[in-house]
């Protein structure tokens, strides 16, 4: 039996293309400066309008062929920036965070790769991570968990039965919930199976943007928390010990342990 390898090889600079780039949870000053540069280069845009803040691109070209993708279908984004990049324009496709997760991505890369449209990928910071930052909190607490499950409730886009919410909150990670917030109290109900009532949670909404809006409580009380603010979407759901900030010291700093670049000592 022989295995391959397959790589995929990023585009000459000046070929036309279509770059995937993660434009951050909404905060321009947390846009990869890579993503800032191409975006102030650009020819043309195309962002996710419902998603992506439209004050990380304030500063591309005016000359700049810009479209919202929020009212188009999938066939009629692919047509839009393959149309372009066939023209000799390189595309930017600005999605939020970083594009590997829930981005939507793959399909569109199927269909480019079907036209003989070279792309590349670019990532950004999830907004999973501003959230975290916007928290206070280490989602891998020593003496609490060193697991983070990234996951969703199972909505349009089913969720395999192996990953399960009941499933993954056996294992008492921190859970971290995308695209979830309208279905909270289901997320409650299967968590319950494994953590106790009293278990820190919160709710993040908007990280990034001006209008960002913390909610912490249990997962008894989170619910009906969330449902009181009126929130029942574009926010993530945190669950886990790790959000009380008590824990264990990490071995790493400790006097005792020793590594390439310092000498332990009792």
């Amino acid at each position: 039996m022989t295995s391959t390898t397959s790589t995929t090889s990023i585009p000459p600079q000046d070929q036309p293309r279509v770059i995937f780039a993660g434009a951050g949870p909404g905060d321009p000053e947390l846009l990869p400066l890579k993503t800032h540069r191409l975006i102030a280069e650009a020819q043309a845009i195309l962002f996710a309008g419902s998603l992506v803040n439209p004050a990380v691109f304030a500063h591309c070209p005016p000359t700049a062929d810009v479209a919202d993708s929020a009212a188009m279908d999938l066939e009629t984004l692919c047509d839009w920036m393959i149309t372009r990049v066939k023209a000799g324009k390189t595309v930017l496709r600005l999605h939020t965070g970083d594009p590997s997760l829930y981005g939507a991505i793959a399909e569109q890369i199927r269909r480019l790769k079907a036209a003989g449209v070279p792309y590349e990928v670019i990532p950004g910071i999830s907004s999973f991570l501003a959230g975290a930052a916007l928290l206070g909190t280490e989602l891998t607490l020593p003496g609490f968990t060193q697991t983070v499950i990234l996951t969703r409730m199972s909505g349009r886009t089913p969720v395999p039965e192996k990953e399960a919410l009941e499933k993954l909150a056996a294992h008492r990670a921190t859970l971290v919930l995308f695209l979830s917030t309208g279905m909270v109290e289901k997320v409650a109900e299967a968590c319950l199976t494994a953590y106790p009532p009293e278990t820190p949670a919160a709710l993040v909404y908007r990280a990034g943007w001006p209008d960002q809006q913390v909610i912490r409580g249990t997962l008894a009380t989170l619910p009906e928390q969330v449902k009181e603010a009126g929130i029942n979407r574009t926010a993530l759901i945190y669950i886990g010990d790790c959000l009380q900030g008590q824990g264990e010291d990490s071995l790493l700093y400790h006097a005792a342990f020793s590594h390439g670049y310092r000498e332990g000592h009792q």
